[in-house]
């Protein structure tokens, strides 16, 4: 396993992981196969560029072309997939379900079709914890039901099963990750943590859903990315881990921590109307992943202080997004006229 196509990774988690893998393996060649939609960037790997130049490479993109899928992995003698492409936000899944079906069920079944094909080493497919749903008491385990409660959620548990199947009647060697709510740099600041931090950063309202008291598992970037390398090197073949560190925050207490850092006013705080069927709490049983000798090194508490200081000293990369029109209309579309 030396050349990894990273399917996604001009967005967030997979550029993180790009660059992760590349400081850490000397010998490994990466392909970024990305179709830089809103939330793909490519300023989020010109440090990769600059620094790994010899060892990178980037094509510009559809998961759902199975023709370029292919063309890609034969070019660059691809022997890996880890699939980071995918549709996320769930707010966004309310508004345009088909791009994430599109993205998550019928991209996911390309990409295994070529990794049949090619007979790829290893798939690794990486999901989201939110597959389990609404999880009110005890912590989900790998082998739960799912009970998916919106199309963003839906659409990756999908996804999943696609893999399994595909383990099970030809042998693609598949593993899956379920990780829990990442925070960390280069997130689009659509999601939850950067927007409140950027929106404190210029002392504008931070739109809280409800009573803010829905609980995640907030993980730092860098945490996920280790717990999916060790998967792909020492996790058993058709299995799937959950990767998260296992402690729940509420969303208040999440906000409060960001205003506290960066010195701002609990009055920023904008309670706004929840969103449809938003989930109350997930947890994670990541008992799993731990037997194979990974552990989270960032409490919730040292992840929201270095994402926070992040976007406080690379304001170049977020503000553009942000003053952009796409983002403005989004944001306006999604908030205007929720508050309580």
């Amino acid at each position: 396993m030396q050349n990894l196509m990273v399917t996604g990774g001009a967005g967030f988690i997979g550029s993180n992981f790009v660059r992760y893998m590349l400081q850490k393996y000397a010998g490994y060649r990466i392909v970024v196969y990305d179709k830089l939609t809103y939330a793909g960037n490519l300023d989020n790997l010109k440090d990769v560029q600059r620094d790994f130049g010899a060892r990178y490479a980037f094509v510009h993109g559809d998961v759902c072309d199975a023709a370029a899928v292919r063309a890609a992995i034969h070019q660059h003698q691809v022997d890996s997939v880890v699939n980071f492409a995918a549709a996320t936000h769930v707010d966004r899944s309310l508004m345009e379900p088909d791009e994430f079906i599109r993205t998550d069920v019928f991209g996911t079944h390309v990409l295994l079709e070529a990794a049949k094909a090619f007979g790829l080493e290893r798939y690794h497919q990486v999901s989201t914890d939110e597959v389990y749903g609404e999880v009110l008491e005890g912590r989900s385990r790998e082998t739960d039901s799912l009970h998916t409660r919106s199309p963003y959620s839906a659409s990756k548990a999908g996804g999943d099963m696609l893999c399994i199947a595909y383990y099970t009647s030809f042998d693609v060697p598949v593993t899956i990750t379920r990780g829990s709510n990442n925070i960390g740099p280069y997130q689009y600041p659509e999601k939850v943590v950067p927007l409140f931090v950027t929106n404190a950063i210029d002392d504008q309202p931070l739109p809280l859903y409800g009573d803010g008291s829905q609980m995640r598992d907030y993980q730092y970037v860098v945490d996920h990315c280790e717990g999916i390398d060790v998967v792909l090197h020492q996790g058993e073949i058709g299995e799937i881990y959950n990767l998260g560190i296992g402690a729940e925050t509420r969303n208040i207490d999440m906000t409060h921590a960001i205003l506290d850092i960066l010195g701002k006013p609990r009055s920023l705080i904008q309670p706004v109307k929840d969103r449809p069927g938003h989930d109350r709490r997930y947890a994670l049983d990541v008992s799993k992943i731990r037997a194979l000798g990974w552990e989270p090194n960032h409490s919730f508490e040292e992840a929201i202080e270095d994402t926070v200081r992040w976007y406080v000293e690379n304001e170049w990369w977020w503000r553009p997004i942000k003053s952009g029109v796409h983002y403005q209309q989004y944001y306006q579309q999604q908030y205007q006229g929720r508050e309580v």
